[in-house]
């Protein structure tokens, strides 16, 4: 059975989401690098990742990666980081995502599907060239 987390933590684990949303890289891989999961997810299995590249946030994306973040991991929803920054339009942090082994096939929807659906053909040459 889970433990119940208290509130002090609750509150510092959806400051460090808010930190991934707003693109604050340094203050957030500092508290990577102090021993905050990488891999830390919400209550709808978004990482932090996932929520960096959603908002666009390029520097933060490299950043997470740098610090081990897992291009491949899917929320609840099977949505990844890629395909986030996919529908975002985001060329560098599609790149980042790509140049670190994110693959445009996973997920539902795949990146390419996201791309595909919306039509994003800027987005779609991009997957492809990887």
């Amino acid at each position: 059975m889970a433990e119940e987390l208290d509130e002090e933590t609750l509150a510092f684990a959806h400051r460090m989401f808010d930190l991934a949303r707003e693109g604050r890289t340094e203050e957030l891989v500092g508290n990577v690098a102090a021993g905050l999961p990488v891999n830390l997810t919400n209550d709808k299995g978004d990482t932090l990742l996932i929520l960096a590249a959603y908002h666009a946030h390029a520097d933060t994306v490299a950043a997470l990666l740098s610090h081990g973040a897992d291009p491949a991991r899917t929320n609840d929803r099977g949505q990844t980081a890629l395909a986030a920054a996919v529908f975002r339009r985001s060329t560098g942090t599609v790149s980042a995502l790509l140049d670190a082994g994110a693959v445009p096939t996973q997920g539902s929807p795949s990146a390419i599907e996201t791309a595909r659906f919306f039509e994003l053909p800027d987005m779609l040459a991009l997957l492809q060239r990887a």
